[in-house]
């Protein structure tokens, strides 16, 4: 009876895996917001501490997996069992299996960002977007293809940096979303006019 007690004792060994578990959750939830890098420029010595905390509990977990077996703490395998499904299931969200075949990817790269549109078969769209400091954002957004136009009708972006309207170059591997006074395309190459098509 004693014995059982003991084994049922939440211990320090124990609290250190629930708070350290859940700070690298939450960590990696942070990847929605802005990416997980530029949060580590933020928080370095919150996560750092957290990532560290972590690693020793992980460490401690095996060791007395190894040492106890099936007498080693069920808080602790279910801590950390949880962080690696919640790992898994973020390299799933973000892995091309879930999601409609691409026809086409087209970038276009300025002083601090990196613009990255991935049309897919289904009629959706991602705008990934990779800055300054680890910074990363994607939107998402519907087109149709009309022609030699692509048509936004929800556009993969939040403000007006790209048009609801772009035209397909193919000469020139270009998707254009500059127009002239006229309402027509410039089709001239120039800085920040045009996404290239990979």
């Amino acid at each position: 009876m004693v014995a059982e007690e003991k084994q049922n004792r939440i211990t320090g060994y124990d609290v250190v895996a629930i708070i350290s578990g859940l700070g690298i959750v939450g960590w990696i939830i942070t990847d929605f917001f802005g990416g997980m890098i530029i949060w580590m420029f933020s928080y370095g010595v919150i996560i750092s501490s957290i990532v560290l905390l972590y690693v020793f509990s992980f460490l401690d977990t095996l060791i007395s997996l190894f040492r106890k077996g099936k007498a080693t703490s069920k808080v602790k395998l279910v801590a950390h069992g949880t962080v690696l499904l919640v790992i898994l299931g973020f390299n799933l969200y973000h892995s091309e299996l879930f999601k409609s075949k691409s026809i086409m990817i087209a970038s276009l790269k300025d002083d601090l960002f990196y613009y990255r549109l991935i049309f897919r078969e289904n009629g959706n769209v991602e705008n990934q977007i990779n800055g300054f400091f680890g910074f990363s954002e994607t939107y998402h957004g519907k087109y149709k293809i009309e022609k030699d136009l692509i048509i936004f009708s929800e556009k993969p972006y939040d403000n007006d940096f790209i048009p609801d309207t772009l035209l397909i170059d193919k000469s020139q591997n270009a998707l254009f979303m500059e127009k002239d006074s006229n309402g027509d395309f410039r089709t001239e190459k120039n800085w920040l006019n045009h996404f290239e098509i990979e």
